[in-house]
Protein backbone atom coordinates (compact mmCIF):
# COMPACT_ATOMS: atom_id res chain seq x y z
CA UNK A 1 0.00 0.00 0.00
CA UNK A 2 1.73 3.42 -0.91
CA UNK A 3 1.14 6.87 0.24
CA UNK A 4 1.04 9.79 -1.87
CA UNK A 5 1.22 13.72 0.02
CA UNK A 6 0.04 16.57 -1.75
CA UNK A 7 -3.16 15.70 -3.37
CA UNK A 8 -6.84 15.20 -2.30
CA UNK A 9 -8.04 11.22 -3.20
CA UNK A 10 -7.66 8.27 -1.16
CA UNK A 11 -8.17 4.78 -1.72
CA UNK A 12 -9.97 5.39 -5.07
CA UNK A 13 -9.91 4.20 -8.69
CA UNK A 14 -10.50 6.62 -12.04
CA UNK A 15 -14.25 5.64 -11.42
CA UNK A 16 -14.38 7.22 -7.70
CA UNK A 17 -12.61 9.82 -9.12
CA UNK A 18 -15.44 10.49 -12.04
CA UNK A 19 -18.15 10.14 -9.35
CA UNK A 20 -16.42 12.11 -7.21
CA UNK A 21 -16.51 15.48 -9.69
CA UNK A 22 -19.76 14.23 -10.89
CA UNK A 23 -21.49 14.81 -7.11
CA UNK A 24 -19.29 18.02 -6.16
CA UNK A 25 -20.35 19.47 -9.71
CA UNK A 26 -24.36 18.56 -8.56
CA UNK A 27 -23.23 19.57 -5.23
CA UNK A 28 -21.95 23.17 -6.27
CA UNK A 29 -24.63 24.06 -8.73
CA UNK A 30 -28.08 22.30 -7.31
CA UNK A 31 -27.18 22.47 -3.41
CA UNK A 32 -25.25 25.81 -2.88
CA UNK A 33 -27.82 28.39 -4.48
CA UNK A 34 -30.60 26.95 -1.77
CA UNK A 35 -28.01 27.06 1.16
CA UNK A 36 -29.20 30.71 2.18
CA UNK A 37 -32.97 29.34 1.95
CA UNK A 38 -32.63 26.29 3.74
CA UNK A 39 -30.69 28.12 6.56
CA UNK A 40 -33.20 30.90 6.81
CA UNK A 41 -36.51 28.65 6.73
CA UNK A 42 -35.35 25.65 8.50
CA UNK A 43 -38.00 23.40 6.19
CA UNK A 44 -38.15 20.00 4.87
CA UNK A 45 -36.31 20.89 1.69
CA UNK A 46 -38.33 18.18 -0.93
CA UNK A 47 -37.62 19.55 -3.97
CA UNK A 48 -33.63 19.16 -3.39
CA UNK A 49 -34.04 15.62 -1.85
CA UNK A 50 -35.90 14.41 -4.92
CA UNK A 51 -33.84 15.57 -6.75
CA UNK A 52 -30.61 14.01 -5.23
CA UNK A 53 -32.98 10.47 -5.32
CA UNK A 54 -33.70 11.37 -9.10
CA UNK A 55 -29.22 10.48 -9.07
CA UNK A 56 -29.56 6.64 -8.85
CA UNK A 57 -27.31 7.52 -5.81
CA UNK A 58 -29.48 5.58 -3.65
CA UNK A 59 -28.45 2.81 -5.33
CA UNK A 60 -25.04 2.61 -4.57
CA UNK A 61 -24.60 -0.27 -3.21
CA UNK A 62 -27.62 -1.92 -4.36
CA UNK A 63 -26.78 -4.75 -7.32
CA UNK A 64 -27.47 -4.00 -10.76
CA UNK A 65 -30.06 -6.41 -11.06
CA UNK A 66 -32.07 -4.47 -9.27
CA UNK A 67 -31.45 -1.79 -10.83
CA UNK A 68 -28.77 -0.42 -8.97
CA UNK A 69 -24.95 0.77 -9.55
CA UNK A 70 -23.33 -2.16 -7.55
CA UNK A 71 -20.01 0.19 -6.74
CA UNK A 72 -20.22 -0.09 -3.01
CA UNK A 73 -19.46 1.43 0.38
CA UNK A 74 -16.34 3.41 -0.47
CA UNK A 75 -18.10 4.85 -3.41
CA UNK A 76 -20.92 5.51 -1.27
CA UNK A 77 -18.53 7.15 0.97
CA UNK A 78 -17.58 9.75 -1.33
CA UNK A 79 -20.85 10.85 -2.66
CA UNK A 80 -22.09 11.32 1.40
CA UNK A 81 -18.89 13.63 1.48
CA UNK A 82 -19.06 14.89 -1.11
CA UNK A 83 -22.57 16.27 -0.97
CA UNK A 84 -21.62 17.00 3.28
CA UNK A 85 -18.88 19.36 1.97
CA UNK A 86 -21.73 21.56 0.45
CA UNK A 87 -24.34 20.87 3.14
CA UNK A 88 -24.50 18.27 5.92
CA UNK A 89 -28.06 18.22 5.55
CA UNK A 90 -27.89 16.93 1.95
CA UNK A 91 -25.44 14.41 2.75
CA UNK A 92 -27.66 13.66 5.68
CA UNK A 93 -30.70 12.81 3.38
CA UNK A 94 -28.59 10.04 1.74
CA UNK A 95 -26.88 8.55 4.59
CA UNK A 96 -30.56 8.18 6.32
CA UNK A 97 -31.59 6.88 3.06
CA UNK A 98 -28.93 4.14 2.79
CA UNK A 99 -30.09 2.56 6.39
CA UNK A 100 -33.19 2.02 4.61
CA UNK A 101 -31.45 0.23 1.91
CA UNK A 102 -30.15 -2.07 3.85
CA UNK A 103 -32.92 -3.82 5.90
CA UNK A 104 -34.07 -4.46 2.19
CA UNK A 105 -31.25 -5.95 0.78
CA UNK A 106 -29.60 -7.65 3.83
CA UNK A 107 -33.19 -9.33 4.68
CA UNK A 108 -36.18 -8.64 2.29
CA UNK A 109 -36.97 -11.51 0.37
CA UNK A 110 -36.82 -11.96 -3.27
CA UNK A 111 -40.15 -9.88 -3.91
CA UNK A 112 -39.25 -7.47 -1.74
CA UNK A 113 -36.17 -6.43 -3.30
CA UNK A 114 -37.74 -6.66 -6.77
CA UNK A 115 -40.46 -4.35 -5.84
CA UNK A 116 -38.99 -2.08 -4.14
CA UNK A 117 -34.88 -1.76 -5.02
CA UNK A 118 -35.77 -0.65 -8.55
CA UNK A 119 -37.98 2.09 -7.11
CA UNK A 120 -35.15 3.26 -4.98
CA UNK A 121 -32.86 3.03 -7.31
CA UNK A 122 -34.79 5.37 -9.90
CA UNK A 123 -35.35 7.67 -7.22
CA UNK A 124 -39.10 7.60 -6.89
CA UNK A 125 -39.14 5.11 -3.31
CA UNK A 126 -36.79 7.32 -0.13
CA UNK A 127 -36.73 4.60 2.34
CA UNK A 128 -36.28 5.11 5.92
CA UNK A 129 -35.59 3.01 9.26
CA UNK A 130 -37.22 3.42 12.32
CA UNK A 131 -35.80 2.19 16.04
CA UNK A 132 -35.32 4.56 18.75
CA UNK A 133 -38.14 5.93 20.42
CA UNK A 134 -39.41 8.49 22.99
CA UNK A 135 -38.65 6.38 26.62
CA UNK A 136 -36.30 4.08 25.30
CA UNK A 137 -33.48 5.72 22.90
CA UNK A 138 -30.68 3.95 21.96
CA UNK A 139 -31.39 1.01 24.18
CA UNK A 140 -33.26 -0.75 21.11
CA UNK A 141 -34.35 -4.03 23.42
CA UNK A 142 -36.10 -1.59 25.55
CA UNK A 143 -38.48 0.02 23.11
CA UNK A 144 -42.45 -0.51 24.11
CA UNK A 145 -44.34 -0.10 20.54
CA UNK A 146 -46.03 -3.19 19.65
CA UNK A 147 -47.07 -5.30 16.20
CA UNK A 148 -49.71 -7.44 16.96
CA UNK A 149 -50.54 -10.37 14.60
CA UNK A 150 -54.18 -10.07 12.76
CA UNK A 151 -55.77 -11.49 9.79
CA UNK A 152 -53.47 -10.76 7.15
CA UNK A 153 -51.23 -9.24 8.48
CA UNK A 154 -50.02 -6.67 11.55
CA UNK A 155 -51.49 -3.94 13.61
CA UNK A 156 -48.77 -1.62 14.73
CA UNK A 157 -48.97 1.04 17.69
CA UNK A 158 -46.55 3.49 19.00
CA UNK A 159 -43.88 5.90 18.03
CA UNK A 160 -40.62 6.61 16.59
CA UNK A 161 -38.47 9.61 16.85
CA UNK A 162 -35.38 10.64 15.63
CA UNK A 163 -35.82 8.99 12.06
CA UNK A 164 -33.78 10.26 9.22
CA UNK A 165 -35.71 11.84 6.24
CA UNK A 166 -39.10 11.35 8.50
CA UNK A 167 -40.77 13.54 6.46
CA UNK A 168 -39.65 13.15 2.81
CA UNK A 169 -39.90 9.06 3.64
CA UNK A 170 -41.85 6.53 1.12
CA UNK A 171 -40.89 3.93 2.96
CA UNK A 172 -40.32 3.45 6.92
CA UNK A 173 -38.58 0.02 7.72
CA UNK A 174 -39.81 -0.30 11.06
CA UNK A 175 -38.70 -2.12 14.57
CA UNK A 176 -41.93 -3.26 16.63
CA UNK A 177 -42.27 -5.09 19.52
CA UNK A 178 -44.17 -8.60 19.12
CA UNK A 179 -42.74 -10.40 22.15
CA UNK A 180 -40.86 -10.59 24.91
CA UNK A 181 -36.67 -9.73 25.25
CA UNK A 182 -34.88 -9.29 22.48
CA UNK A 183 -35.96 -12.32 20.84
CA UNK A 184 -39.32 -10.51 20.25
CA UNK A 185 -38.63 -7.62 18.00
CA UNK A 186 -39.83 -7.68 14.61
CA UNK A 187 -39.57 -5.76 11.34
CA UNK A 188 -41.72 -4.36 8.78
CA UNK A 189 -41.92 -2.68 6.06
CA UNK A 190 -44.68 0.51 5.72
CA UNK A 191 -45.52 2.79 3.13
CA UNK A 192 -46.25 6.09 4.06
CA UNK A 193 -49.48 6.03 2.66
CA UNK A 194 -50.21 2.97 4.92
CA UNK A 195 -53.44 3.47 6.87
CA UNK A 196 -53.26 4.10 10.90
CA UNK A 197 -49.33 6.05 9.91
CA UNK A 198 -49.17 9.46 10.40
CA UNK A 199 -46.05 12.20 11.23
CA UNK A 200 -45.61 14.26 14.48
CA UNK A 201 -44.77 18.18 12.60
CA UNK A 202 -41.41 18.72 11.79
CA UNK A 203 -39.60 20.88 14.28
CA UNK A 204 -36.18 22.59 13.28
CA UNK A 205 -33.32 21.92 14.97
CA UNK A 206 -29.62 23.20 16.00
CA UNK A 207 -28.74 22.64 12.80
CA UNK A 208 -28.81 20.31 8.80
CA UNK A 209 -31.69 23.10 7.85
CA UNK A 210 -33.66 21.42 5.21
CA UNK A 211 -33.29 17.63 6.64
CA UNK A 212 -36.13 15.55 8.59
CA UNK A 213 -35.41 13.64 11.59
CA UNK A 214 -38.60 13.47 12.98
CA UNK A 215 -41.62 11.60 14.64
CA UNK A 216 -43.24 8.86 13.25
CA UNK A 217 -46.57 7.96 14.88
CA UNK A 218 -48.94 4.61 13.95
CA UNK A 219 -52.21 4.28 15.51
CA UNK A 220 -53.84 1.21 14.86
CA UNK A 221 -52.12 0.79 11.49
CA UNK A 222 -52.72 -2.16 9.14
CA UNK A 223 -49.51 -3.60 7.85
CA UNK A 224 -50.03 -7.17 5.79
CA UNK A 225 -48.23 -10.26 6.46
CA UNK A 226 -46.43 -10.05 3.04
CA UNK A 227 -44.46 -6.69 4.78
CA UNK A 228 -42.66 -8.48 7.28
CA UNK A 229 -39.56 -8.09 6.49
CA UNK A 230 -37.41 -11.93 6.94
CA UNK A 231 -38.89 -13.40 10.17
CA UNK A 232 -40.66 -12.37 13.31
CA UNK A 233 -37.87 -12.33 16.33
CA UNK A 234 -35.40 -10.98 13.60
CA UNK A 235 -36.02 -7.64 14.73
CA UNK A 236 -32.71 -6.76 16.62
CA UNK A 237 -30.26 -8.09 13.64
CA UNK A 238 -32.15 -5.82 11.71
CA UNK A 239 -31.35 -2.61 13.76
CA UNK A 240 -28.45 -3.77 15.14
CA UNK A 241 -26.55 -4.21 11.68
CA UNK A 242 -27.92 -1.45 9.63
CA UNK A 243 -26.54 0.39 12.53
CA UNK A 244 -22.92 -0.84 12.66
CA UNK A 245 -22.61 -1.80 8.74
CA UNK A 246 -24.11 1.40 7.34
CA UNK A 247 -24.85 3.88 9.98
CA UNK A 248 -21.80 4.31 11.56
CA UNK A 249 -19.90 4.38 7.94
CA UNK A 250 -22.53 7.16 6.25
CA UNK A 251 -22.60 8.88 9.70
CA UNK A 252 -18.49 8.77 9.12
CA UNK A 253 -18.65 9.95 5.50
CA UNK A 254 -21.09 13.00 7.32
CA UNK A 255 -18.71 14.13 9.36
CA UNK A 256 -15.73 13.86 6.95
CA UNK A 257 -17.49 16.20 4.83
CA UNK A 258 -17.99 18.57 7.33
CA UNK A 259 -14.28 18.40 8.44
CA UNK A 260 -13.73 18.93 4.72
CA UNK A 261 -15.18 21.84 4.26
CA UNK A 262 -14.70 23.45 7.50
CA UNK A 263 -10.33 23.26 6.96
CA UNK A 264 -10.82 24.65 3.28
CA UNK A 265 -13.06 27.39 4.20
CA UNK A 266 -10.59 28.09 7.15
CA UNK A 267 -7.27 28.13 5.15
CA UNK A 268 -8.83 30.26 2.73
CA UNK A 269 -9.73 32.88 5.39
CA UNK A 270 -6.49 32.93 7.07
CA UNK A 271 -4.81 33.43 3.46
CA UNK A 272 -7.26 35.88 2.46
CA UNK A 273 -7.13 37.90 5.55
CA UNK A 274 -4.54 40.11 6.89
CA UNK A 275 -3.22 41.25 9.98
CA UNK A 276 -0.58 43.54 10.89
CA UNK A 277 -0.02 43.85 7.29
CA UNK A 278 0.25 40.39 6.24
CA UNK A 279 -2.06 37.30 5.93
CA UNK A 280 -3.38 35.83 9.06
CA UNK A 281 -1.94 32.52 7.93
CA UNK A 282 1.78 33.97 8.03
CA UNK A 283 1.37 34.30 11.84
CA UNK A 284 3.20 31.47 14.01
CA UNK A 285 -0.31 30.85 15.91
CA UNK A 286 -2.48 30.31 12.96
CA UNK A 287 -0.24 28.07 11.28
CA UNK A 288 0.15 25.86 14.28
CA UNK A 289 -3.85 25.65 13.88
CA UNK A 290 -3.55 25.53 10.59
CA UNK A 291 -1.39 22.41 10.50
CA UNK A 292 -2.94 20.64 13.51
CA UNK A 293 -6.24 20.87 10.96
CA UNK A 294 -4.82 19.25 8.50
CA UNK A 295 -3.58 16.42 10.71
CA UNK A 296 -6.70 15.29 11.88
CA UNK A 297 -8.16 15.81 8.70
CA UNK A 298 -5.76 13.72 7.24
CA UNK A 299 -6.01 10.73 9.84
CA UNK A 300 -9.91 11.01 9.92
CA UNK A 301 -9.96 10.78 5.84
CA UNK A 302 -7.60 7.60 6.30
CA UNK A 303 -9.94 5.62 9.03
CA UNK A 304 -12.83 6.43 6.73
CA UNK A 305 -11.58 4.74 3.35
CA UNK A 306 -10.04 2.16 5.32
CA UNK A 307 -13.14 1.03 6.78
CA UNK A 308 -15.34 1.35 3.53
CA UNK A 309 -12.69 -0.31 1.78
CA UNK A 310 -13.08 -3.41 3.99
CA UNK A 311 -16.31 -3.66 4.00
CA UNK A 312 -16.49 -3.20 -0.20
CA UNK A 313 -13.83 -6.48 0.53
CA UNK A 314 -15.69 -8.39 2.88
CA UNK A 315 -13.47 -8.25 5.19
CA UNK A 316 -14.45 -8.19 9.45
CA UNK A 317 -14.25 -4.55 10.09
CA UNK A 318 -16.68 -4.06 13.14
CA UNK A 319 -13.96 -2.29 14.82
CA UNK A 320 -12.32 -0.41 11.93
CA UNK A 321 -16.11 0.95 11.25
CA UNK A 322 -16.48 1.64 15.14
CA UNK A 323 -13.29 3.50 14.86
CA UNK A 324 -14.01 5.46 11.78
CA UNK A 325 -16.79 6.93 13.54
CA UNK A 326 -15.49 7.84 16.49
CA UNK A 327 -12.48 9.54 14.94
CA UNK A 328 -14.26 11.68 12.57
CA UNK A 329 -17.15 12.81 14.87
CA UNK A 330 -14.50 13.80 17.33
CA UNK A 331 -12.03 15.64 14.82
CA UNK A 332 -14.50 17.06 12.80
CA UNK A 333 -15.97 19.04 15.95
CA UNK A 334 -12.71 19.76 17.08
CA UNK A 335 -11.68 21.23 13.74
CA UNK A 336 -14.69 23.56 13.92
CA UNK A 337 -13.57 24.92 17.23
CA UNK A 338 -10.55 25.27 15.72
CA UNK A 339 -11.91 26.89 13.01
CA UNK A 340 -13.83 29.89 15.12
CA UNK A 341 -10.71 30.12 17.12
CA UNK A 342 -8.81 31.20 13.93
CA UNK A 343 -12.08 32.97 12.14
CA UNK A 344 -12.60 34.73 16.16
CA UNK A 345 -15.83 36.97 15.52
CA UNK A 346 -16.17 36.74 11.66
CA UNK A 347 -16.77 33.06 12.16
CA UNK A 348 -20.48 33.98 13.87
CA UNK A 349 -21.21 35.49 10.23
CA UNK A 350 -23.34 33.58 8.77
CA UNK A 351 -22.00 34.38 5.65
CA UNK A 352 -18.80 32.45 6.35
CA UNK A 353 -20.39 29.43 6.69
CA UNK A 354 -18.28 28.16 9.98
CA UNK A 355 -20.99 28.65 12.56
CA UNK A 356 -23.32 26.13 10.14
CA UNK A 357 -20.93 23.73 9.89
CA UNK A 358 -20.55 23.81 13.35
CA UNK A 359 -24.31 23.15 14.25
CA UNK A 360 -24.18 20.32 11.66
CA UNK A 361 -21.43 18.84 12.84
CA UNK A 362 -22.96 18.13 16.46
CA UNK A 363 -25.67 16.26 14.94
CA UNK A 364 -23.26 13.60 14.17
CA UNK A 365 -22.78 13.14 17.77
CA UNK A 366 -25.16 11.16 18.77
CA UNK A 367 -26.86 8.59 15.85
CA UNK A 368 -25.37 5.17 15.53
CA UNK A 369 -23.72 5.99 19.15
CA UNK A 370 -22.52 8.28 21.02
CA UNK A 371 -18.23 8.57 21.37
CA UNK A 372 -18.59 7.00 24.68
CA UNK A 373 -20.18 3.81 22.80
CA UNK A 374 -17.60 3.77 20.54
CA UNK A 375 -15.32 3.70 22.95
CA UNK A 376 -16.84 0.93 25.07
CA UNK A 377 -17.12 -1.02 21.32
CA UNK A 378 -13.42 -0.29 21.05
CA UNK A 379 -12.43 -1.40 24.73
CA UNK A 380 -14.26 -4.36 24.10
CA UNK A 381 -12.33 -4.83 20.84
CA UNK A 382 -8.92 -4.44 23.05
CA UNK A 383 -10.43 -6.72 26.10
CA UNK A 384 -11.33 -9.87 23.45
CA UNK A 385 -15.10 -9.65 24.90
CA UNK A 386 -16.59 -7.69 21.43
CA UNK A 387 -18.89 -9.89 20.46
CA UNK A 388 -20.67 -9.93 16.92
CA UNK A 389 -19.00 -9.23 13.95
CA UNK A 390 -21.99 -7.97 11.90
CA UNK A 391 -19.65 -7.49 8.95
CA UNK A 392 -18.42 -10.79 9.41
CA UNK A 393 -22.36 -12.08 9.07
CA UNK A 394 -23.00 -10.62 5.96
CA UNK A 395 -20.06 -10.41 4.14
CA UNK A 396 -20.48 -12.06 1.18
CA UNK A 397 -23.58 -9.37 0.52
CA UNK A 398 -20.82 -6.60 1.21
CA UNK A 399 -18.01 -7.59 -0.95
CA UNK A 400 -18.09 -5.41 -4.40
CA UNK A 401 -17.51 -7.77 -7.55
CA UNK A 402 -17.43 -4.92 -9.97
CA UNK A 403 -14.27 -3.76 -11.98
CA UNK A 404 -14.52 -0.77 -9.74
CA UNK A 405 -12.82 -2.29 -6.77
CA UNK A 406 -9.05 -1.98 -6.00
CA UNK A 407 -7.08 -4.76 -5.11
CA UNK A 408 -5.49 -4.07 -1.46
CA UNK A 409 -1.74 -4.51 -3.54
CA UNK A 410 -2.43 -1.60 -6.34
CA UNK A 411 -4.22 0.60 -3.65
CA UNK A 412 -3.16 4.02 -3.66
CA UNK A 413 -3.67 6.61 -0.31
CA UNK A 414 -3.63 9.78 -1.12
CA UNK A 415 -3.71 13.18 1.13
Amino acid sequence: MSVATGTTNYFTAPQHELLRAQVRDFAESNVIPRIGEMEKSKVVNVELSRLIAQQGWLGVTVNPKYGGMGLGHLAKTIIIEELSRVSGAMGAIVQASQLGVAKIVHFGSEEQKRHWLPAICDGNCMPTIAVTEPDSGGHVVGMSSTAERVAGGYVLNGRKVFVGNSHIGDLHGVVMRTGPGSGGLSAFLVPSNARGFSLGPHRPALGLHGFSFGELIFDNCFVPMENLLSEEGDGLSVAYSSSILYGRPNLTAVALGLHQAIVERTVNFAQTHRRYGEPLAALPTIKQKLGQMQSQLMTAKLTAYYAAHLLDEGVPCDAELISAKLTNVEYSLDAARTAMEVHAAHGLDPGRHIERLLRDANHIYAPAGTSDVQRLRLAEVALGTYQEQWSAHFSEQLRVRTSVTIPPASMQVQY
